[in-house]
């Protein structure tokens, strides 16, 4: 009878504790809010013609131009802002993740799942992708850290 006694008070004590870091989450929503819409990526095409900056969710803050970006011709100049507008967005979205990451611990795997599609998409290294996100931490699924270079582990 002891034993089960114990089994139980375990399993009450886990339940307990799984409450207390769901509250703690739910508590810590609105600064995941605020964290989110204030997430920002800077991105400059290689000649620093065309800066871009973007937000949350993709979406665009601002697009400036230098007068030599002007003197392009249009197809250049729009091919330019195209590339540096995915830069900036796919950056945003890597940032983003990360917070994200931040509040749902380890039961999602969201920042891993953004790095792979990115990679793949975009044909970059994982390792490249994280570079701009603080701490630079690789990712955690075992998965993706077959894309990583040993090196960085």
């Amino acid at each position: 009878m002891t034993e089960e006694f114990d089994r139980l008070v375990e399993q009450f004590e886990r339940f307990q504790e799984d409450t207390r870091r769901a509250e703690t989450r739910l508590a810590d929503y609105g600064g995941l809010q605020e964290r989110i819409a204030a997430v920002e990526a800077t991105a400059h095409s290689p000649g620093r013609e065309v800066t871009v900056t973007a937000g949350p969710g993709g979406s665009v803050k601002n697009i400036e131009f230098t007068d030599r970006a002007l003197q392009q011709s249009p197809q250049a100049l729009s091919a330019s802002v195209m590339a540096t507008l995915r830069t900036a967005v796919a950056t945003a979205a890597r940032q983003q993740a990360a917070v994200v990451q931040e509040f749902v611990g380890d039961d999602i795997n969201v920042l891993d799942q953004v790095l792979q599609t990115q990679s793949e998409v975009l044909g970059v290294p994982v390792d490249q992708l994280t570079a701009d996100l603080p701490g630079s931490a690789p990712p955690r699924s075992e998965y993706l850290r077959g894309l990583y270079n040993e090196d960085d582990l």
